[in-house]
């Protein structure tokens, strides 16, 4: 029962993963065809969520300038933030696969065919992205279940 390395062998795997008991999973994106490094490869975590502080910032200043001008309360503004980056994530996506955030951060969207993302899946990703809980769960891909949806990946410039 015991691995002689500090604990019951179920223990090791379920804490280490797949690895751990000798699963081969390979690099995160070469299910898909993406290259291993470099431009094209999976963003990582981090970068991704660096992103997308980047862009929630960026819609809940335009938000707060807009509940200057209309007197929004603060229900209303954290309604109109959560409006504001779902439209401009949409349409930024939509039209040229990058938001600001995305751009600083040095990745950007395609689709796994490699046509644009288009108005369409644009928006099938955004509504799973604004409802949190689909993009929090990923693929060993680094897929969220947003991507997954609207056929996407989040890649390296």
């Amino acid at each position: 029962m015991s691995s002689g390395k500090g604990g019951p062998r179920w223990t090791q795997t379920w804490l280490g993963g797949a690895p751990s008991a000798g699963v081969d999973l390979g690099e995160p994106g070469e299910r898909i065809g993406l290259p291993k490094s470099g431009s094209g490869s999976v963003a990582s975590y981090s970068r991704r969520l660096v992103a997308l502080f980047l862009d929630w910032v960026l819609a809940l200043l335009v938000a707060s300038l807009l509940a200057r001008s209309f007197g929004w309360e603060p229900a209303e503004r954290s309604m109109w933030t959560t409006v504001i980056f779902a439209v401009y994530a949409w349409l930024s996506i939509a039209f040229v696969g990058v938001t600001i955030g995305k751009r600083l951060c040095g990745i950007h969207v395609t689709r796994l065919d490699g046509r644009p993302v288009g108005l369409g899946w644009a928006l099938a990703r955004t509504v799973l992205l604004v409802l949190v809980v689909p993009a929090l769960i990923w693929d060993r891909d680094y897929r969220g279940l947003h991507d997954r949806a609207s056929n996407t990946a989040v890649v390296n410039i």
